[in-house]
């Protein structure tokens, strides 16, 4: 299913929006790394395989913690990967840490 690879290092950073009390963390896929995940992205639009709210689907490893998840496009800050609370601890993360991911897609 998985046929790319990339891997890229990007700064953890939080949002919390809306009325919500909850929280969520990111890295923010650009630069080269980016621009594969837009033509990949296209790609399976064109195809008619392509996901809802263009996402794709992706295996990410962060460190030796391996999940799956989905990668979705920002207008203003390319890709965001959300990571769940249970890989930020288990590899011990805090928000501004500068994470090196592995993806899959």
């Amino acid at each position: 299913m998985f046929t790319q690879t990339l891997t890229c290092s990007a700064p953890l950073w939080r949002w919390t929006g809306g009325g919500q009390a909850g929280s969520w963390h990111f890295l923010t896929i650009t630069g080269a790394a980016g621009d594969l995940l837009s033509a990949t992205a296209l790609e399976r639009r064109l195809e008619g395989t392509g996901r809802g709210f263009g996402s794709l689907k992706v295996r990410a490893t962060i460190g030796d913690s391996v999940f799956a998840t989905s990668v979705f496009p920002s207008k203003s800050q390319g890709w965001l990967l959300p990571v769940k609370r249970s890989i930020r601890r288990a590899e011990d993360l805090a928000e501004g840490d500068v994470v090196e991911v592995r993806l899959e897609f």
